[in-house]
């Protein structure tokens, strides 16, 4: 299985996850934008065509997921992707805002 590596960019108002895998020519990504203290909204996730069922984005959500508890930060999921995996994922209860 190829390894999955990912990367945080931040700016001063959101961040991006990059996401290489060692084989694949190509980049995902999950984007967010920072809206208020203690608050993101996670509003973007993309695998280019080569790495779709690679669990690439999955993986993504993951780190985000990670990120946000290590920094006692709430996630709103206003991409599609990502709230769908949060519906799925009832352990990130503590982490994952409703709209």
């Amino acid at each position: 299985m190829s390894e999955i590596t990912i990367t945080l960019t931040e700016t001063g108002n959101g961040g991006r996850y990059a996401a290489r895998i060692d084989d694949v020519e190509a980049e995902a990504e999950l984007t967010y934008r920072k809206a208020g203290p203690g608050r993101i909204i996670a509003n973007h996730t993309y695998a280019p065509p080569a790495m779709r069922g690679t669990g690439v984005a999955k993986a993504l959500v993951e780190r985000l997921v990670a990120d946000a508890r290590a920094h006692g930060v709430k996630i709103l999921p206003t991409c599609s992707y990502v709230a769908a995996q949060a519906e799925q994922n009832p352990a990130w209860s503590d982490v994952m805002l409703t709209r």
